[in-house]
């Protein structure tokens, strides 16, 4: 079967911070999860936006709770496709949210093979950069034995570095060990973390934004040529200043690097991450 964007469509979930995926690509949705203030419920990006997001989390006494799109909220996006022969359904790790099942369950609601679910083994815009790297290869005719070919690929070469204020987030969220947020604590260390086999890991610990920066350069200066389709993307949690320092590193390391996306981190990301914290993202491919 030759894949094309008119036969084959994307659906993502709200982790991959690109909400504007549906406006720019008729063939794209997008689910999303749910974020908790207490009884208020909401809609990640739809009902509750970035900036209404760090507003209330800075000022509400509630700690906030995130949960997964249910089965039928997949099923009501993929009914939407039925126009579709294939769709592609790409969604954050699934060790770290069990929005990777909830489509999957709905997949097989829909019946027959006609919905193909990628655990993408990452977060964030990491997600929207495998999106894209599909949908080029839809706009020029492809198979499912290259995208899945591609899908391999990523989670090898596929590579995110973050860091954040305070490891607080992360460990409440239980999105990484106690012990690590512990021990950050008390040096007074800012980490510098990764997303390895879809779990966070911590790979670095220094003291301060500029030396966070200069492990980000070189890990980055580590894993990458200088050539043409290297894709680079920054996200982050209400500090945009992060936005130009990590892009013009970008450049300065690998002039031929176009940096695909730029996006502050919505609120069920964000709500893990903490305000202040960045990612860093980078995929090299061949299309």
């Amino acid at each position: 079967m030759n894949l094309t964007s008119e036969n084959t469509a994307i659906v993502l979930d709200s982790t991959s911070d690109y909400p504007d995926a549906p406006a720019r690509f008729p063939n794209m949705r997008f689910v999303p999860l749910y974020v908790r203030f207490g009884d208020e419920t909401f809609r990640d990006y739809l009902e509750l936006g970035p900036a209404e997001f760090y507003e209330k989390l800075r000022t509400s006494p509630v700690t906030p709770a995130t949960a997964q799109p249910t089965p039928a909220d997949f099923v009501e996006a993929y009914e939407t496709l039925s126009a579709y022969e294939r769709i592609y359904s790409l969604h954050v790790s699934a060790k770290v949210s069990g929005t990777f099942q909830s489509a999957e369950l709905a997949a097989q609601d829909v019946g027959g093979d006609k919905v193909r679910v990628v655990d993408s083994m990452t977060a964030s815009l990491a997600i929207a950069m495998l999106a894209h790297a599909i949908q080029r290869r839809l706009a020029r005719g492809t198979t499912d034995d290259e995208i899945s070919a591609l899908v391999e690929r990523f989670h090898v070469h596929c590579d995110v570095l973050f860091t954040v204020e305070t490891l607080e987030y992360l460990q409440r969220g239980g999105r990484i060990g106690k012990a690590q947020a512990v021990a950050g604590s008390l040096l007074n260390l800012r980490p510098v973390l990764s997303v390895e086999n879809g779990e966070v890991v911590a790979v670095a610990r220094v003291r301060g934004k500029q030396k966070a920066v200069a492990e980000i350069e070189r890990r980055f200066a580590d894993a990458t040529t200088d050539e043409p389709g290297l894709r680079v993307a920054v996200a982050h949690a209400d500090s945009a200043e992060w936005v130009g320092t990590l892009s013009e590193l970008a450049w300065r390391v690998r002039p031929n690097a176009e940096v695909e996306f730029t996006s502050t981190l919505g609120a069920v990301v964000g709500t893990h991450a903490g305000p202040g914290a960045v990612g860093f993202f980078w995929f090299q491919d061949t299309d």
